[in-house]
């Protein structure tokens, strides 16, 4: 299991130190392979993701339900935690709220529990994206247009991908491969752009770091212990939430912080440190998991 884990979570750490190493030698325009990603190659991973895997809200309506009390819960612990850092709340919080359920939550899911648990993962996925980029977008820039959020290209494609995954619609396999291709840079893309961001991170940007690795986890543990027997979650179920629980800052908050220039630098030391931190929460998640099975 842990082999399993490392070879998750080690091809990150060696994307975001390329990144790192090329971000020393040459200046890069960040924001511009930012804007890039979320406007083009996120939203084809997103879609090609959702459409093309099955999404049943109402069979997974009380760990759906669980889940958003997870991201909500966690924000609400970690708001007075940013003001005892003497953090600026719109950068610490949204990355204790929103975590990587995609491309580490997925395969965790499936190795944990089998493929018989993809569809749960995914509505977690889902209702993780929609909160982030409504709700989160909206806590890192409070002069967001809401409007302007739930047309971005991102919530579109969440939207319209659950919808597809919902139904019986299939798309041509054309679309699906072409989706598939574009949505394959996305995340390479986000963790190598995260390396060329801790290349310029000051200090500073590290200490708060630690303190998000340790905060996101421990919080989202402390809203889903208690929370999975107040929901009567089933074994597979409860597994679930505490691993979702415990899963480290996703990498798209450092690409919305970049978008809103809402201090990227420290987003990405949460990021990179949380997701080193996931080398000790994740199996955490995993045990308390095994335990109510």
């Amino acid at each position: 299991m842990v082999t399993r884990i490392l070879q998750i979570i080690l091809p990150i750490f060696l994307i975001v130190a390329g990144g790192f190493v090329y971000g020393r030698l040459r200046r890069s325009d960040i924001a511009g392979l930012n804007r890039l990603n979320m406007d083009v190659f996120v939203p084809a991973l997103i879609l090609s993701a959702l459409a093309t895997r099955p999404f049943d809200a109402t069979q997974n309506g009380a760990l759906v339900l669980g889940g958003i009390a997870v991201v909500l819960g966690s924000g609400l612990l970690a708001w007075p935690i940013a003001r005892w850092l003497g953090s600026d709340p719109r950068t610490f919080v949204p990355p204790m709220m929103f975590n990587n359920s995609g491309n580490m939550g997925l395969p965790l899911a499936v190795l944990a529990f089998g493929e018989e648990s993809l569809p749960a993962a995914v509505a977690l996925f889902v209702v993780s994206n929609l909160l982030h980029f409504t709700l989160g977008a909206r806590l890192v820039r409070r002069d967001a247009h809401f409007a302007r959020i739930l047309l971005s290209p991102m919530v579109v494609a969440t939207v319209c991908g659950a919808g597809l995954g919902a139904s019986s619609v299939a798309l041509p396999a054309w679309v699906v491969v072409t989706l598939r291709m574009m949505g394959d840079v996305a995340v390479p893309l986000m963790l190598f752009t995260l390396g060329l961001r801790m290349a310029a991170t000051a200090l500073s940007g590290w200490r708060v770091g630690m303190a998000g690795a340790l905060v996101r986890p421990l919080a989202g543990l402390a809203i889903a212990v208690p929370l999975g027997w107040f929901l009567h979650l089933g074994p597979t179920q409860l597994g679930m939430l505490y691993v979702f629980a415990s899963l480290p800052p996703a990498v798209l908050n450092f690409l919305i912080a970049e978008e809103y220039r809402q201090e990227p630098e420290k987003v990405a030391s949460i990021v990179l440190v949380g997701h080193l931190a996931s080398l000790v929460f994740v199996p955490l998640g995993l045990a308390l998991a095994f335990q109510s099975s």
